[in-house]
């Protein structure tokens, strides 16, 4: 197979090494990793499988290669080339180029053995963070507002630098935690207030990622028993838990991913607050944060052994709040298993 990728995490994937000014070439048996000088030491002592070129000019540089070959067709992923870039690359060549979208998640959509120990890796530290950044907030979190809070889940997710972060962390408090993606405002935290947490740190580039919804007591924990005192908020949470857990004890392997998504919207379409579900149940995760398999209720992936993936249904319900429960299983032995 010939293909050219330029993503980091898909250059990554191929050779054990990426930078953010880097080609992958593979003509045939051959292959090639180009980067410029500044990367020269780490690319030569890191890069398996591939012939590392140095030069300033990578697209040139593999638009030589290319040339001087006797290949007919080269894949390539669109969504990873700007105009200017990929004008570069074909410059006077007279092969084929193929665009393949996701050409290297679509590689990457089963993961293995070693990969699967790396996310498992990832997770665990990642849900120990959790635990830690609960003791944090009961010490010094309440009275402190989103911003503040966010700082210091980045402290404790990143082990004060230890780790890279899958994202950037969201924490939101009662009404902000109605936005899925909610950016940190200067609402403040007080007892028994509603507490979004979602999160994740990288273990060897691998992330992790996870939400949790707590009511925040003096003596609470990132758990999935969580009690609130208003009754609208305890339904809707209730409701997340049960569509969380179904879609974990049956998903199996050969489903679509659309019929595991109904698994989580079916149950909280039956409790009445469908029209608050306004995302989809999950997302693949590897070197990505977001990678497929999509479980969405428009995809017809097949659910395969080795494929990993997030189950995080929600409710949000604008200007009051938002609930959101988020685990990333792996598929092993046709089940869904909580990593």
């Amino acid at each position: 197979m010939n293909y050219i990728v330029k993503d980091e995490n898909a250059i990554y994937y191929e050779c054990g090494y990426s930078s953010d000014n880097a080609l992958f070439l593979k003509l045939g048996s051959e292959a090639f990793f180009i980067t410029d000088s500044r990367y020269e030491i780490e690319a030569k002592e890191s890069v398996n499988g591939a012939t590392v070129i140095i030069d300033r000019d990578l697209y040139g540089q593999a638009n030589k290669l290319i040339k001087n070959s006797n290949i007919k067709k080269l894949k390539y992923d669109p969504k990873e080339w700007s105009i200017w870039a990929f004008e570069k690359l074909k410059d006077g060549l007279k092969i084929k180029f193929k665009a393949v979208p996701d050409f290297s998640h679509k590689k990457r959509i089963v993961k293995s053995s070693e990969e699967l120990l790396l996310l498992k890796k990832a997770v665990t530290l990642g849900a120990k963070a959790f635990d830690e950044f609960a003791e944090i907030i009961k010490k010094h979190g309440f009275g402190q507002d989103e911003k503040m809070l966010t700082f210091m889940a980045k402290a404790m997710l990143s082990q004060k630098g230890k780790y890279e972060l899958s994202f950037d962390p969201i924490v939101a408090v009662n009404a902000n935690a109605a936005k899925p993606h909610a950016l940190p405002t200067d609402t403040i935290l007080s007892k028994k207030d509603l507490l979004l947490v979602d999160a994740g740190l990288k273990y060897k580039r691998y992330c992790s990622d996870r939400t949790r919804t707590i009511s925040a007591r003096k003596d609470f924990e990132f758990g999935y028993k969580q009690r609130f005192k208003k009754k609208k908020i305890q339904k809707a949470y209730d409701l997340v838990l049960k569509a969380h857990d179904n879609a974990i004890e049956k998903a199996r392997s050969g489903m679509k991913a659309k019929k595991i998504d109904a698994l989580t919207r079916d149950i909280i379409e039956k409790g009445g607050m469908g029209k608050y579900y306004v995302h989809s149940t999950g997302h693949g995760v590897g070197l990505d944060i977001h990678e497929m398999p999509y479980i969405s209720s428009k995809s017809d992936t097949i659910v395969e052994d080795g494929m990993v993936y997030t189950i995080e249904p929600g409710i949000y319900v604008p200007n009051e709040f938002g609930i959101r429960i988020e685990d990333m299983v792996a598929m092993q032995s046709g089940r869904a298993v909580v990593l």
